[in-house]
């Protein structure tokens, strides 16, 4: 068990890293990020509902869950979000002047990418219970999906108006709760079997809310042609991401 414990925590501190793969948009100037930014967070678009519709919402469909508390459960995850974006909100109005400048959704992307790291920390604790190979597949998957996701959303923060230093320290503190999953189903492993469906459907509720509620209505600001062929190219790319992820699952 111990052995399973340590390659499980290596495991998930190698996706807390996965984080940083923003980094390589820090050698670009500011006129050149935002040129591009647009492209980024249609990736990110395409990797959250990929995400949700090919991997979490099927998973929850093979668990004990109906398809009636499975489709309640993403509604659920939706309104849940609607919720903290509006909290968000509130509270934004109520900031210093100082930090009105970052946009809500930036938060919102950070609590969810949290939520949903978590998670992933979770089924690869859980995976390394099954077995070492079992749990060393599992990350593999969530390496790959993490690399458009994480690419993304470091798009969407600098969208928001953090930083860059500030985007990608945040990101990767979001990404940590990765390992805090991996701990829990380790503490509390014999009673997750069956909650573990529960939070599948919300966290997929969450990422249909943020792709369709914040991001997309960003690209509908552009409106030359060329540019939003290319972002409907990106968005198929990065669904298509997703798909390619089920070969190894």
């Amino acid at each position: 068990m111990t052995i399973n414990f340590l390659y499980a925590l290596l495991s998930v501190i190698v996706v807390s890293l996965v984080s940083f793969v923003g980094v390589f948009s820090l050698s670009w100037g500011e006129s050149a990020l935002k040129k591009y930014i647009d492209f980024f967070i249609s990736l990110a678009i395409g990797a959250l509902l990929g995400d949700a519709f090919i991997h979490l919402i099927p998973e929850s469909f093979k668990s004990s869950l109906s398809s009636t508390s499975v489709g309640l459960l993403i509604i659920v995850g939706i309104l849940f979000f609607f919720v903290i974006e509006k909290f968000i909100h509130w509270h934004h109005h109520g900031e210093d002047k100082e930090i009105e400048h970052i946009h809500p959704v930036g938060k919102l992307v950070l609590f969810t990418d949290g939520f949903h790291n978590f998670i992933d920390g979770i089924i690869i604790g859980a995976s390394f219970l099954v077995s070492i190979p079992v749990g060393i597949a599992t990350t593999i998957a969530v390496v790959l999906h993490e690399i458009p996701q994480e690419i993304g959303d470091f798009a969407v923060l600098i969208h928001s108006g953090y930083e860059k230093g500030k985007a990608l320290w945040y990101n990767f503190l979001s990404a940590l709760t990765s390992v805090l999953g991996a701990i829990f189903v380790f503490i509390f492993g014999n009673v997750l079997d069956n909650s573990i469906t529960f939070f599948l459907p919300i966290a997929a509720g969450g990422f249909i809310y943020i792709a369709v509620a914040d991001l997309i209505p960003e690209l509908h600001k552009t409106k030359n042609i060329k540019h939003s062929i290319i972002q409907l190219g990106i968005i198929i790319l990065g669904v298509l991401s997703m798909v390619a992820l089920l070969m190894l699952e």
